[in-house]
């Protein structure tokens, strides 16, 4: 059964999954599961519930009951040589194969052969997979040990070449934290001691996706095990991390960049593996950079990926599959997969029509214990990998002291991953031989809180170690090779530890696909390109995004929506928000961009203002006009991707950030229901959309739509939090600084017209920023904050500041009042109140100027100087905020406007007008709010007291 609805399928980045299905049982094999009930109830018990006496715990500190349910004499089966026919109750053959055929089996071979497979030291939860068709996939794979077309690959067999391959691996894993620690024995380096079955379930999951066609894999991880991983099988430079390690940077010092600390380091190298004919396929690995935040960079993976698949979804046959080419690999501690909110919202968008990338690997690496809390502390579960069964993805609980297992284990998952494209989990269960990180000091003694674990841990040999025993045991080396390898990779770090002092960083962030982009901070970059567009084209933009097909039954309310929208197209006046978004995004799109939009609701919009997206009322069947539209003009089109997303903002925002990460010609839009729901999501804010460029070098046109405005819906309707990002900016102080090379932009926008250039200047420009918009609710539909085609015509461009356009003579103005947003067209109408009025008031109201700031970083100095120049007999100044006095854009720009006063010499002093300072951005009470607003408003008109 599938609940799965068609809506939205039709929409641009939908591919409708292919459907798996295995042969049913036949009558005959249904009559024999119907004959030996009891079999069957005790086969199912045994593929439900053999995890839970498996042998995964290298430690064996897992409490494991006696699980009842895995004896056969529970279902009256007590004799152990009577024969059973197994034939639809045991998978012994390849599917399709013999199914009409018995196979008698007698009940000691069939527990043996269960216990061997569900009781081992891999241990597979799959039963509670909703789809039979997975859990029949599952079954015969495990029991029949084929796979379910005779042209499949064949299963992994471990060999000796493979065994040494994987000696390689954990030794030099050994060696290089035993390394580390002799030469810089204080370092925090978050060694893999007790993990290191983790670099061989990489080099098995990397070489059966290389054997499988796969081209690219993009992986995030934790701390733990990175530099073991980044320097043998991603091949970074050692030297280059002792660089790093003694102080250096990572990243060429001249960019101006202030790199990220040792275990946030990256490498994306093009391995290569053989297959068993010998020939070589090679897979590009990119390991993300990734914060201290644990998990936070899962999304930002899962977006990276899906990113990857959008040339293949514009070009390729119908029959392209996300994932054919690309996959999502990602690493997880046990504690962080358990505790952090943000991999539930990640698991949550993996099967979404707009946000799968054909399914990720999940490789949890296992300490049993977080920090100092053990696990009986740290989840509600039976195991950290539960979360995952809000998916119903299945997991394999594999024990790390085996190696091979792991290998297999990982195989398998892969194998799972490609033939349903969906999640599947991996628990990887180790140990922490050293605590949280290896430093000799009475603050990390593990077993002051574990001493249990502790005790066993420092009484066994390492995992190493005991693989290294059992091959020169079976002959597979011998005690010199084990020593060799060991030798062999001290001498190759000892001899990059002495040439350090000639190592030198390289960057390479403007490389293939971003090869047409300029640093921002080079003289190069071109800051404010010509973002008008010829008028005639504009109308057939705007009316292409509102042309309906042939047949298409729209909702009869949106007949005003289309007729306002070709109105204002006709006369070129009285152009809306809406109007301009769609006239930006289709002149991007017929010059081969792409558009994402993505948010909850954003094909219809919050404020039911966008209607990018139209649905047949009575079928369901969506059109995006404006890629028909595109689709009808000549050349290489760009596409415009609507999705509208869980009800997540963590996860769907860094989503949205992984995807500009990958592709520097998709203009990338995030917008929030309202201003401050961002703040589910901040920490991708703080840590990557804020700072990427200067930790890694990483260039983002990420937009975010944060509807901002007080209007009286309240404390948590009112306000973006600008205050937040600008406080975040490196904007400068005065204008006599040099002009930084700003980390994001921070605009407020009045008009379309603004809007426009702005989403227009994202991909014009030859570098990319992330915007944020605090963005219009009210203004949306009011007609005086409309625009006109002339104001988006060749030649005009993004204003950062706006002089007032109703002034009639500039000497005639005594009061300047600066302001930012929708406030001004309520001290417009005010204003004009008064003068039809022809009341006395304390100021002449016809003698105010309201000068808006429309781009708050980077603050422009010399745009405002020049606009305050205009009005030479004034000899007031005041800034006008609606938002508390400790909130918004004015602890951003009081200073900055105050320098830019004194460049101008002005001596008069910015008199402050707004609300007292407050723990809420808005009251809820609507009386308060009525009464507060309206002296706000009143006070810009009042004569001020300094």
């Amino acid at each position: 059964m599938s609940l799965r609805r068609d809506y939205h399928d039709e929409s641009f980045g939908f591919r409708k999954p292919r459907q798996y299905v295995f042969p049913d049982y036949t009558p005959t094999q249904l009559a024999n599961r119907a004959k030996n009930a009891a079999l069957l109830r005790y086969v199912d018990s045994m593929r439900a519930h053999g995890h839970r006496a498996a042998r995964i715990d290298p430690l064996d500190l897992i409490h494991r009951e006696d699980v009842a349910a895995l004896s056969p004499a529970r279902y009256g089966l007590a004799d152990p040589d009577e024969k059973f026919d197994v034939n639809g109750i045991l998978w012994t053959r390849r599917v399709g194969q013999g199914n009409d055929e018995p196979e008698m089996w007698t009940l000691r071979e069939i527990e043996e052969g269960l216990r061997r497979v569900y009781v081992g030291n891999i241990a597979h939860e799959y039963m509670h997979s909703p789809s039979k068709t997975e859990r029949l996939w599952f079954s015969h794979l495990l029991e029949s040990q084929t796979l379910p077309s005779p042209n499949d690959r064949p299963l992994i067999e471990i060999k000796d070449e493979h065994r040494k391959r994987i000696h390689g691996l954990l030794a030099r894993s050994e060696v290089f934290d035993n390394f580390l620690q002799l030469k810089f024995p204080n370092l925090k380096r978050y060694g893999l001691e007790g993990g290191e079955s983790m670099l061989p379930a990489l080099d098995s999951l990397f070489s059966a996706a290389a054997l499988a066609g796969l081209q690219h894999i993009i992986l995030a991880m934790p701390h733990r095990g990175r530099l073991n991983l980044l320097t043998d099988l991603l091949q970074y430079s050692p030297a280059g991390m002792f660089h790093k390690i003694r102080g250096g940077f990572e990243i060429p010092e001249e960019l101006g960049a202030e790199g990220d600390v040792l275990s946030h380091l990256v490498s994306s190298p093009t391995l290569a593996y053989n297959d068993p004919s010998g020939s070589t396929h090679e897979l590009k690995v990119s390991l993300l950079p990734n914060p201290s935040h644990l998990e936070a960079v899962n999304p930002v993976a899962m977006g990276k990926t899906r990113a990857k698949q959008y040339a293949l979804l514009k070009t390729s046959p119908e029959d392209c599959e996300l994932g054919d080419k690309v996959m999502c690999v990602q690493l997880h501690g046990d504690a962080a997969f358990t505790g952090q909110g943000i991999v539930m919202e990640s698991l949550g968008l993996s099967n979404l029509p707009h946000f799968t990338s054909g399914g990720s690997v999940h490789l949890v690496v296992d300490n049993n214990i977080g920090y100092t809390t053990p696990a009986s502390n740290a989840r509600s579960s039976l195991y950290c990998s539960d979360i995952g069964k809000m998916i119903n993805a299945p997991v394999l609980h594999v024990n790390g002291d085996y190696p091979e297992d792991v290998a297999r284990a990982m195989d398998i998952a892969f194998r799972y991953r490609n033939y349903f494209r969906k999640d599947i989990i991996v628990d990887l269960l180790v140990y922490r031989r050293w605590g949280y990180v290896r430093l000799h000091n009475e603050l990390d003694l593990p077993n002051l809180t574990s001493p249990l674990m502790y005790e066993k841990i420092a009484a066994r040999k390492s995992v190493p170690v005991l693989y290294e025993e059992k091959l020169i045991a079976d002959e597979v080396i011998s005690p010199n090779e084990a020593s060799n390898v060991r030798q062999s990779y001290k001498s190759h770090l000892e001899s990059e530890l002495q040439s350090v002092s000639s190592y030198t960083p390289s960057a390479s962030m403007l490389s293939e696909q971003w090869s047409g982009i300029v640093w921002p901070a080079s003289a190069s970059a071109n800051h404010e390109p010509d973002t008008g567009v010829d008028v005639g084209l504009l109308k057939e933009v705007g009316k292409g995004s509102v042309e309906i097909p042939q047949g298409f039954e729209i909702h009869s309310k949106l007949g005003r929506h289309v007729k306002n929208r070709l109105k204002s197209l006709e006369t070129g006046a009285g152009l809306d928000f809406a109007t301009a978004e769609a006239l930006a995004m289709g002149t991007l799109l017929i010059s081969g961009n792409d558009v994402r939009i993505s948010g909850q609701d954003v094909g219809r919009g919050t404020f039911s203002h966008r209607h990018a997206m139209l649905v047949d009322q009575k079928t369901e069947k969506v059109t995006v006009p404006l890629n028909e539209f595109a689709i009808q003009t000549a050349g290489e089109r760009g596409k415009l991707e609507l999705a509208n997303s869980s009800l997540s903002e963590f996860a769907v925002l860094g989503f949205e950030y992984g995807l500009s990460w990958e592709k520097p010609n998709l203009l990338p839009i995030w917008e929030a229901q309202f201003g401050d729901f961002f703040n589910g999501a901040q920490v991708i804010i703080d840590t990557f959309i804020s700072s990427g460029e200067t930790k890694w070098l990483k260039q983002s046109a990420i937009v975010m739509m944060l509807p901002h405005g007080l209007d009286g819906a309240g404390p948590e309707h009112s306000s973006s939090r600008i205050e937040r990002f600008l406080q975040l900016t490196n904007d400068r102080y005065d204008s006599s600084e040099p002009r930084p090379n700003i980390n994001m932009h921070v605009v407020y926008p009045t008009t379309p017209a603004q809007y426009f250039h702005l989403l227009r200047r994202q991909l014009l420009r030859n570098y990319r920023k992330p915007l944020i918009v605090a963005s219009p609710k009210g203004l949306l539909r009011l007609a005086a904050a409309s625009s006109t085609l002339e104001d988006m015509a060749p030649g005009t461009k993004f204003q950062p500041v706006l002089a007032d356009p109703t002034v009639q003579n500039d000497n005639s103005v005594k009061r300047v009042v600066i302001l930012s947003g929708k406030l001004y067209y309520d001290l417009v109408k005010h204003r004009q109140s008064l003068v039809d009025a022809a009341g006395a008031t304390d100021v002449d109201p016809s003698s105010i100027a309201f000068v808006r700031i429309e781009e708050i970083a980077p603050f422009p100095f010399e745009e405002l100087g020049e606009v305050l120049r205009k009005y030479p007999c004034a000899d007031e100044f005041g800034f006008v905020h609606e938002e508390p006095r400790n909130q918004g854009v004015l602890p951003h720009v009081k200073e900055r406007i105050e320098a830019v006063m004194r460049d101008e010499g002005i001596q008069e002093k910015l008199v402050v007008v707004g609300r007292e300072q407050s723990p809420v951005p808005a009251p809820g009470v609507g009386v308060l709010y009525k009464k507060t607003q309206a002296e706000v408003i009143d006070a810009a008109f009042r004569k001020w007291d300094y």
